[in-house]
């Protein structure tokens, strides 16, 4: 009986040892938040966006499984479906007088947010 007790003993603090951290994979995706930087330059009926991100742009893994620090950038201008950007710039030609709302922020390769998004709004006169 005495020989059991310590065994159990024994598997109860073995279990204890285990790693029951997540995987560095999933750290790096949950740890890694991105910065960003956006200017706009409205000139004319246009307006660039310049965006400067510790991110790296990879046009090549778009839509690809995740890595970290890695991705895309998504901006809706007023009411129009995202324009998914795989480069530090775009440009909106052609826009109408008036008011307009700009919403830029950071994705992963799949597609989900960084949760780094900055909203502007601008004038074309």
């Amino acid at each position: 009986m005495r020989f059991l007790s310590v065994m159990l003993v024994c598997c109860l603090i073995l279990a204890g040892c285990g790693d029951s951290s997540p995987s560095s994979n999933a750290n790096e995706h949950a740890g890694h938040k991105p910065t960003m930087d956006v200017k706009l330059d409205v000139v004319g009926d246009q307006v660039t966006v310049t965006v400067t991100t510790d991110m790296t742009i990879s046009p090549e893994h778009y839509g690809m499984a995740r890595n970290a620090g890695e991705g895309h950038i998504h901006m809706y201008l007023d009411n129009d479906p995202k324009v998914a950007v795989k480069e530090d710039h775009m440009v909106f030609k052609d826009l109408p007088i008036g008011k307009h709302t700009l919403k830029v922020s950071l994705h992963n390769n799949d597609h989900t947010p960084y949760d780094v998004t900055q909203t502007f709004d601008f004038e074309i006169v």
